[in-house]
Formats: structure tokens, sequence, C-alpha cells
């Protein structure tokens, strides 16, 4: 598919989506929201693809809505405004349930829906020129559709705090509240996510992808013996299979696991 808004590009198994609106800062319109949904689920059923990062052109990651979006969005009906914000879950939805790692590489403004795709991704890595910020409540809105996500990453205790006051959130206190993984400075932005894409092409793609399944299943649920069950039955399955059987004699033999091999040159 030939994308207007997006550009991507993939080396040695890592696939980097750039959205690129630099000029409106890389804000939603149903054309870009439409054009994410079909990149991730493309790149995840791309088996030459280890790993995405998302990054941005410009000097935004994303200001979340696009005005003209948004001017639509107020006289549109409610069925519309259902179907456009419809569009904007299953994109991010379809993000945070990718089976390859995913890191957010924020070299600036994230907010709103930009903070949305942040908090979609496994890992974020901003600059310290980075902002972030859930704003809906300045223009009488909510977050709601990139709620989930944000909860999830930040806690339902900075949310309350956040999601009422519409405050900026400087990098340095998103890395403290926990929605950046990492902080550096701009210059340092890339070396940074090269560091982690090395660590994350280390891992079994098959135990990475169940990882990811398995913290939505363990997360916040009682320790109970259905819990334990289903942590026992887990293990035992990937045990058996033909990943784990080769990482661990890979292991064994001092060897690199073959997954190390199959990376695209």
């Amino acid at each position: 598919m030939m994308f207007s808004f997006l550009e991507i590009t993939q080396h040695a198994g890592v696939a980097t989506v750039w959205m690129n609106r630099p000029e409106l800062h890389n804000a939603f319109n149903a054309q870009l929201i439409h054009e994410l949904y079909t990149a991730f689920q493309q790149l995840d059923n791309d088996t030459a693809v280890r790993a995405v990062v998302l990054a941005a052109r410009g000097k935004s990651f994303s200001a979340g809505a696009d005005l003209n979006w948004m001017k639509s969005a107020a006289t549109a009906s409610t069925q519309d405004n259902h179907n456009d914000a419809l569009a904007l879950s299953n994109m991010l939805h379809t993000l945070a349930t990718l089976r390859k790692p995913t890191i957010a590489r924020v070299q600036g403004a994230a907010i709103g829906g930009g903070m949305g795709l942040v908090s979609a991704c496994d890992i974020c890595v901003a600059a310290d020129t980075a902002k972030f910020a859930t704003s809906e409540v300045k223009l009488g809105l909510i977050p709601s559709v990139i709620s989930p996500y944000v909860i999830r990453a930040i806690g339902p205790r900075q949310a309350h705090r956040y999601f009422l006051t519409a405050e900026m959130i400087p990098a340095a206190t998103a890395l403290a509240i926990g929605l950046a993984h990492e902080v550096v400075p701009a210059e340092q932005l890339d070396d940074k996510v090269a560091t982690l894409l090395e660590a994350l092409q280390a891992g079994g793609p098959e135990a990475q992808a169940a990882s990811k399944v398995l913290i939505q299943e363990v997360s916040h649920k009682p320790i109970d013996q259905s819990l334990l069950e289903l942590c026992a039955r887990n293990i035992a399955e990937l045990r058996t299979g033909s990943e784990a059987q080769e990482g661990m004699a890979a292991f064994l033999a001092r060897r690199a696991p073959q997954w190390l091999h199959s990376k695209e040159p």
C-alpha cells in the first residue's frame, strides 16, 4: 500500500514507521489513523520484521487531533463521531497487541492521541526535550479512547492528576511516572533506540510475543489457583516448542540461537 502520511523503512529485522505530517505536527486525521492501522497490521504479519519503531518527522511526535478533523467532528452526528473514535480505538489496539516488540521514539510533543500512541507501545524512549499531555479537558472532552493505554502506563493515581489538569508533562516527569522508560539528550535518541533493539533481537520472537500476552493475562489478577494453572500451562507449552528447544540447545552448546542468524542483512 502507498501511504500519504507515513514512511516505512526496514533494515535488519527492524521496521521504522515514520509519521510524516511535520507541517501539522503529525496531527491525527482519518487518513493518518487508517494508514497507521494498515501499517501495523501489515507489519504484524511480516515474518521478516522482529521489532517496530514508531517515530515522527519534524519537531513534534504528534500533537493530537488535526484542527480540521476536530472541526468536522464538532458538526458530525453522534454515529459519525462514534465511527471515527472506533477507528482510532482499533488502530491503538492493533499497535498495543502487535506480536512484535514496539518502541516509541519521541523527539518532541506527544499530546492527546500522540500520548496514546506512546502508551500503546511496549517501550518509550524520549528526548529530554519531549513533552506529553492529555489535554482533552481543555476542549470539554475526555481522553476516552487513549485511556486504557495511558492508565496502563502511568496508573490510575497519576491519571487522576493529568486527565483533570491537562498539565504538560516534561520528559523527566514522564520518566518518573513510568510513561517513558529512557530519557536521553536529543542527539543520543537514535543510539538509545539502537541499544534497545539489539537487546530485543537477542530474544526469541515467539517467546516475546507470548510474553506480551502473559503480561495482559497476569496483570491485576488475583494470585489464585486458576492463575497458577495458567502460568504453569504457558511455560509447559513453550518448553516443548521448537523455539525453546533451540534456545536451550544453543545455551548449552554456548552458541548463538538460530533466530539471531535469520535477521535481514
